[in-house]
């Protein structure tokens, strides 16, 4: 084992003894990514902090249920992501109809003579961030989770509870109908 695996292991060991310091260090090492996590999905950023503290409040609460399977971050990562998930379907259920001001994003959109190659990837990156977030619902949160997030596709079967075949088949629709959003825009 190497080092930061053995300490990251001591560490829960001293979280499961209720140790408030213990707890302190594995919170400093996984709150960014949490965060990060939860926003990616409910794309507010006070909500996802918010998650982020009520995943780490349940990890803790429910360490002794960690069996090391799987790794620490991994197992928080998917509290996370569970309640994010939870969260933005109920914020969901109430919300109607949806606005986009497609002026803004063309605005948004346009490039100026001169870009250097990196500004023209993070403008291509947030074009494609654009459009993801057009995409129907449980396609964008079966895109997160498989291709930002890294899931499998047995993990994610998991997470939103659908069968083998189902998750294999939102995925493939879900990018090839990225896809064609992405090239209607290119024409």
């Amino acid at each position: 084992m190497t080092p930061t695996i053995t300490y990251t292991e001591d560490l829960i060991v001293r979280c499961k003894k209720q140790e408030h310091r213990a707890q302190l260090e594995v919170y400093k090492k996984y709150y960014k990514a949490m965060y990060n996590t939860a926003l990616r999905i409910v794309k507010d950023s006070a909500e996802a902090e918010d998650i982020m503290q009520e995943g780490f409040i349940t990890a803790f609460s429910k360490i002794d249920s960690f069996e090391g399977k799987s790794t620490f971050g991994a197992w928080i990562k998917k509290i996370v992501v569970n309640l994010s998930i939870n969260a933005y379907n109920k914020r969901t259920k109430y919300i109607q109809v949806s606005y986009n001001d497609e002026f803004k994003n063309k605005m948004d959109e346009g490039t100026e003579i001169g870009i250097v190659e990196e500004e023209e990837n993070q403008c291509r990156i947030q074009h494609i961030l654009r459009k993801f977030e057009s995409l129907k619902e449980s396609y964008r949160v079966v895109l997160t989770l498989h291709l930002i997030e890294g899931y499998d596709n047995d993990e994610i079967c998991e997470i939103l509870k659908l069968s083998p075949a189902n998750c294999r088949t939102t995925i493939s629709r879900a990018k090839v109908q990225l896809r064609k959003i992405l090239s209607e825009n290119e024409r």
